[in-house]
């Protein structure tokens, strides 16, 4: 590619120099994988008795480093495996455009790794040393999705990975490390976001599904097509909403919890928004309103519960 065609994808992405690409490489608009899990897990266990906010804000910032050095990762392999170009969209271009060297990025994720087996440790002495040996396995996942030999990022199981691994798992500790206890209740609660999460990473596929297939990628998009791809996302849509209704009506999630509906008209818009298109560039907007969708279902959901804990 030419000089002018980078400068010209770096235009249309509005990527700035500066603290901006440093802030890109961490891909913000990910970030909600991370905190929504962690803020309905604690406003679940509010619904039980008392919270410790040191657990809960040493569980957020953990969680928020595992999945930006997750990011780094996929950055990093990603180019490493010539997957990436300077006109890739959906990527920080970190590498391929802002030319900063792979392997820094790499030392970067690596960091953000130790940093964060800090906190788990603190996690584990004020709660369990249980916590140590799942917290261990989420980051070695990280690690997986795009490095070791099967990157899980190339096969069709990346959403199931993703949306289990920060929706109900990580719900589950932060519920455990400040109750010492797993309910079904709570199993429950976290379907919704696990499938969220997941649709996050489907609606990442869906845009990237023809770079993906170039690239040796067999993700769900690449099997099925963008046309049924697009139909699955909103069955999944429908099937979290549904869910939600349901554990309203059997009194696991209270009445407050209707608010979560009002997330139903981003996912409406990110439907719309990938129908019809077929370059990356063009459904990068949909793929903005599926995390949208996330943060504000879970936020919602979050706060309904609090509202139901302090009443």
């Amino acid at each position: 590619m030419t000089t002018n065609d980078s400068a010209n994808i770096k235009e249309l992405l509005n990527e700035r120099e500066g603290f901006h690409k440093w802030w890109r490489l961490i891909r913000p608009h990910t970030l909600t994988a991370s905190f929504v899990p962690v803020f309905v897990g604690t406003m679940i266990a509010l619904n039980e008795g008392t919270i410790n906010w040191l657990l809960f804000f040493a569980m957020m910032i953990a969680s928020i480093l595992i999945q930006a050095a997750t990011n780094m990762f996929n950055e990093y392999y990603d180019f490493v495996r010539g997957l990436d170009n300077d006109q890739s969209v959906g990527i920080s271009g970190s590498i391929v455009r802002d030319g900063m060297h792979p392997k820094r990025i790499r030392n970067i994720a690596l960091i953000f790794y130790a940093i964060s087996v800090g906190f788990g440790i603190y996690i584990c002495i004020a709660s369990s040393w249980w916590i140590a040996i799942i917290g261990l396995f989420c980051m070695a996942i990280g690690y997986l999705y795009t490095g070791g030999p099967i990157p899980i990022s190339y096969t069709p199981f990346g959403e199931l990975f993703s949306g289990v691994l920060m929706g109900t798992v990580i719900i589950g500790i932060t519920y455990y490390i400040q109750t010492s206890s797993i309910t079904a209740e709570m199993i429950w609660i976290s379907i919704p976001i696990t499938i969220f999460i997941g649709c996050i990473n489907f609606a990442n596929n869906i845009r990237d599904r023809d770079g993906d297939e170039r690239g040796g990628r067999k993700t769900i998009a690449v099997l099925i097509g963008r046309p049924n791809s697009v139909k699955l996302l909103g069955i999944l849509f429908i099937v979290a909403f549904s869910i939600t209704i349901i554990l309203i009506l059997t009194g696991i999630l209270p009445a407050w919890s209707f608010l979560t509906l009002l997330s139903v008209l981003p996912a409406i818009g990110v439907i719309k928004g990938f129908q019809g298109k077929t370059k990356a560039i063009e459904m990068m907007p949909a793929m903005a309103k599926t995390a949208k969708t996330n943060t504000i279902y879970g936020m919602l959901l979050g706060l309904s519960l609090l509202i139901s804990g302090l009443l």
